[in-house]
């Protein structure tokens, strides 16, 4: 009956509502979710869970595609360090002498604010990444809430009422001024301290010691140095900052000046010494474009965008690009930002290689980070070593 009713069909009907499909391509992928009627899909772990969200469609499968990018960086293996010529043994190795992935990870402060801090803390605590960028925010907010907690607030509360009551609002979380006091109360010992190791140092070594700063013990400061000195003195095993000084990560922070750090080193440049204290942000730029260069193979992790997401992909173009990277923020690309800009645009810069593995997630962090976390760094099954001849 059907076949009669297309026959007397207008043919312009035919062809715009019932035009026929050319057949699909061998291996397709079906859509599917998740059939909660399974007992299965119970209570699933979370690896299992994004595993059945890749073929959801959207940014669900984003979802899976990243966890999959994140694993292949983990898992990579290279040569052997004995295999190696000396002038190539550089880079990281694993703990039975092969070449691993170096992971870069960035973070904008506005997450160590929100409770994606304890997740962040646990991958430096457990060394699943080796190298940190992060805004002034993210080094200083780290402090500040191992000596006072951070409140949960509305996003709708006004401004004016909260400036009267000393309040600050990050989104929908309130931090009280005091903290901002208690960290100024922390901080300036610790930079009267540092200026007099400074003068020291060079009233031994003269002008010239200024050339020493690669050597992260000596007084010639940089950001990633006093980000170091810093987890030191804050000895506490909530701090991100404190398991990178412990792990010997480094943290590097190019806008180090942009926030309260920046107010409480411009407050003590009124109480120094003939000698300001100094911070070399050359030296730490090659520090970082040194490690990219030095890495058998790079992977990007970049939880939001601006400087934290340049300076890593900057870093990895003195490689020629990296070889995994994982974008996760909210903003798009059609005002021409490099936060908005998706992967292939880094492609163009050579900040990404061509046949690099990498995706972006459209997301806010908090609500996907977790996850991706729990379903790779913290899935609790022992690491798949993917060696690279075998690949």
């Amino acid at each position: 009956m059907s076949g009669d009713l297309n026959e007397k069909l207008p043919d312009i009907l035919q062809e715009a509502v019932l035009m026929k499909s050319v057949p699909v391509p061998e291996g397709s992928v079906v859509v599917k979710g998740i059939d909660y009627s399974d007992d299965k899909a119970i209570d699933m772990r979370a690896s299992d869970l994004v595993a059945a969200m890749k073929n959801m469609g959207f940014q669900a499968s984003s979802i899976g595609r990243a966890c999959e990018i994140v694993d292949h960086m983990r898992q990579w293996r290279g040569k052997h360090h004995d295999d190696l010529p000396e002038h190539e043994r550089k880079g990281l190795f694993d703990d039975d002498g092969y070449q691993k992935a170096t992971i870069f990870m960035g973070y904008t402060s506005n997450l160590i604010s929100s409770g994606l801090r304890e997740t962040l803390r646990y991958l430096v605590q457990h060394k699943m990444v080796d190298v940190l960028v992060t805004t002034a925010g993210g080094v200083e907010e780290d402090i500040i809430k191992c000596l006072a907690p951070t409140y949960m607030g509305d996003f709708t509360l006004n401004g004016k009422t909260l400036r009267e009551e000393g309040m600050n609002r990050i989104g929908n979380l309130l931090v009280p001024n005091d903290n901002y006091c208690k960290f100024e109360e922390w901080m300036v010992p610790i930079l009267d301290k540092m200026l007099e190791e400074q003068d020291e140092y060079i009233k031994k070594h003269g002008d010239s010691c200024l050339e020493a700063s690669s050597d992260v013990e000596s007084p010639i400061w940089t950001p990633s140095k006093l980000c170091h000195r810093m987890g030191k003195e804050i000895n506490d095993e909530s701090s991100v900052l404190y398991w990178a000084y412990k792990n010997n990560i480094p943290v590097f922070c190019p806008a180090i000046t942009d926030g309260s750090i920046g107010d409480m080193l411009f407050f003590h440049t009124f109480k120094a010494s003939p000698n300001q204290l100094r911070l070399d942000i050359v030296s730490d730029i090659r520090k970082i474009n040194s490690i990219s260069m030095e890495a058998a193979r790079a992977g990007m992790i970049i939880l939001g965008g601006g400087i934290i997401k340049h300076h890593i992909a900057n870093a990895c173009l003195m490689r020629n690009g990296a070889d995994w990277a994982v974008y996760i923020n909210t903003a798009q690309e059609y005002d021409g930002s490099d936060a908005g800009a998706r992967p292939d645009e880094a492609v163009s810069w050579g900040k990404i290689k061509a046949e690099a593995e990498s995706v972006k997630l459209y997301s806010e962090v908090t609500t996907v980070f977790p996850l991706i976390v729990a379903a790779t760094f913290a899935n609790g099954k022992p690491l798949e070593k993917k060696f690279e001849k075998d690949e």
